[in-house]
């Protein structure tokens, strides 16, 4: 492609509102243009690229027996309400009406579309296991876009589902996904890591997230600094033992603790240690109040409290709410003496803890030497609090570290969670009826990019691998006005493009320290100049990455750049 033909508008200052790497050099180097808030136009480089990793996910779905189909964006709202997410699902789904009056959402995930298809056109055993995969346009409505395409409200998404008559096979498929994912991230080159994870309103138990690992990443990963473990900061199970404390025997008392709102304030205001204060948090878990108690210096973790409770829908109790059950607000809530409808839920920390400092439910009020089952009761002790780095890994190998990550891809077992809920039976080998067994698997296209971008980078511009970048070779001719230099550009780009290399040549009319710039900004994996010595049949070879630079024959050109990229695909 000549760049004279094309539209690659490059920019000179980073623009304000690019807060990360990745935003800002897609925008600079003229892959990407914002039409509003979380939306994108994909322009000649950037819809390149997009076809580059599109191809790659095609080619390892395929690999583990994937079958390519395409699904309407827009889902009728009577789908929805057969899986009960219609009511659910939150204000990131777009809803519509049309003239009608009939009730739409733009796809932000398609398991109802895909599960209401194969509940129509399968109805045996026999005709499974199956898995559909698409690459297509979703919509979420963000409440604060960010992050160019890591955070928008359309996105280019690979979303696959699976079907199966039994259990087994699920799991199989799940690990062929499991592997198709990695190596299509590891073509990607990007360093990432599967990590358990939360299903969040997709539904369904067991899960991974891909991870990409990323210092402007919005995830925590936990990871062992001695083994593979990996998980989300929510699904990281806590496994720590806790030293026995002895109760004094002391009655419980109650003490003033006047405008002290937070564990730190009471801690400091009692000359205590956090750890021997409970920190009470009242939810509400599908319309049910639970009260949720952790020791001070620790966090609850909701999604382990939903997980705990087996709720469809949890939430953090209103004060309105809190003044209802508790009589009191936030800042002074405790577990003693509060109502048999309140139920209680206790962190395995608080088993080991010795003389509690709990809220009296009166503001400026707690109680001091309280006990576990005198002073109150729990009706159930679970892992509900967020590890922290230090403790444990819980796969008994080493100690959890932290690091940032992008996710951009997830795998989940759903089971019949869908099937069940919108009719989607079959019958068995014994010609009994049952719902098929399903997974879901999806990866972020556009985020993909994004995160390679993120990783590829320098001070002066993008950096991509080989196999993404959207021309292999960079053909620069500094002065096009030069007959010799021309010529020479045309008949470099001629060859190489017989030689099947993709090849942008820069034919534009422009100073060179301005090409250079540019073809900096682009990163494609190697530059070649055509400059002053094009008279001796001599160019130069730039390798982006490295940096190294080479003179080179024209004769000998195709030789070189075969041992360079071959270096480069072993990288």
């Amino acid at each position: 492609m000549k760049q004279s033909q094309t539209l690659i508008p490059t920019l000179r200052e980073v623009p304000s509102d690019a807060d990360i790497k990745s935003h800002q050099l897609l925008l600079r180097a003229g892959f990407i243009r914002q039409n509003a808030s979380g939306i994108y136009s994909f322009l000649p480089l950037g819809k390149k690229v997009l076809q580059k990793v599109e191809a790659i996910v095609r080619e390892e779905m395929d690999a583990v027996g994937g079958v390519e189909i395409l699904m309407p964006a827009l889902q009728p709202a009577e789908l929805w309400e057969m899986s009960g997410r219609w009511g659910t699902y939150g204000p990131e789904l777009m809803r519509m009406t049309d003239r009608h009056n009939r009730a739409f959402a733009l796809g932000a995930t398609h398991e109802e579309i895909i599960t209401s298809l194969m509940r129509d056109e399968v109805n045996s055993y026999k005709r499974l296991p199956l898995t559909l995969y698409q690459i297509q346009s979703k919509f979420r409505d963000e409440k604060r876009p960010r992050f160019g395409l890591l955070r928008g409200r359309e996105f280019l998404m690979k979303d696959a589902y699976s079907f199966h008559s039994n259990k087994e096979s699920l799991d199989h498929s799940y690990e062929e996904l499991m592997r198709a994912y990695s190596n299509i991230f590891r073509r990607c080159g990007l360093n990432f890591r599967a990590v358990q994870a939360d299903s969040g309103a997709i539904g369904g138990k067991d899960n991974h997230e891909f991870m990409v690992l990323s210092e402007i990443g919005e995830d925590t990963i936990a990871f062992s600094d001695a083994s593979e473990y990996a998980a989300n900061l929510e699904m990281a199970a806590v496994t720590a033992e806790y030293e026995q404390q002895k109760h004094s025997g002391n009655s419980m008392k109650r003490v003033e603790t006047p405008d002290q709102k937070t564990i730190t304030d009471v801690a400091a205001y009692l000359d205590v240690q956090a750890e021997e204060i409970v920190k009470s948090i009242l939810f509400i878990a599908d319309e049910e109040p639970v009260l949720v108690l952790v020791r001070g210096d620790h966090e609850v973790n909701e999604i382990k409290v939903k997980r705990a409770l087996d709720a469809r829908v949890i939430e953090l109790a209103t004060t309105e709410e809190t003044i209802k059950y508790l009589n009191a607000k936030a800042g002074s809530l405790g577990p003693a003496g509060v109502s048999e409808n309140v139920k209680i839920l206790a962190d395995n920390a608080l088993k080991a803890m010795g003389d509690l400092i709990i809220g009296a439910n009166e503001e400026g009020v707690h109680f001091i030497n309280a006990k576990l089952e005198r002073d109150f009761n729990v009706s159930l002790f679970e892992d509900l609090r967020f590890i922290l780095e230090g403790d444990p890994s819980p796969d008994g190998k080493g100690s959890i570290q932290f690091a940032k990550g992008i996710e951009v891809g997830h795998v989940f077992k759903l089971g019949t969670v869908y099937s069940e809920s919108m009719g989607a039976n079959i019958l068995d080998e014994n010609g009994r009826s049952k719902p098929m067994i399903m997974g879901c698997y999806g990866i972020g296209v556009s985020r993909t990019l994004a995160a390679i971008a993120e990783q590829f980078n320098d001070e002066n511009g993008l950096t991509w691998p080989v196999n993404i970048a959207p021309y292999d070779l960079h053909v620069i001719a500094i002065n096009m006005k030069d007959e010799v230099q021309s010529q020479v550009a045309d008949e470099l780009y001629k060859l190489l493009t017989d030689y099947r290399y993709q090849v942008l040549l820069d034919d534009r009319v422009e100073r060179a320290g301005v090409k250079f710039t540019d073809s900096d900004l682009i990163g494609l994996p190697v530059r070649i100049t055509v400059g002053k010595r094009a008279s001796e049949g001599i160019v130069e070879v730039k390798i982006r990455k490295s940096g190294e630079v080479y003179e080179v024959q024209k004769e000998e050109l195709t030789d070189k750049l075969q041992d360079i990229f071959r270096q480069l695909s072993n990288i």
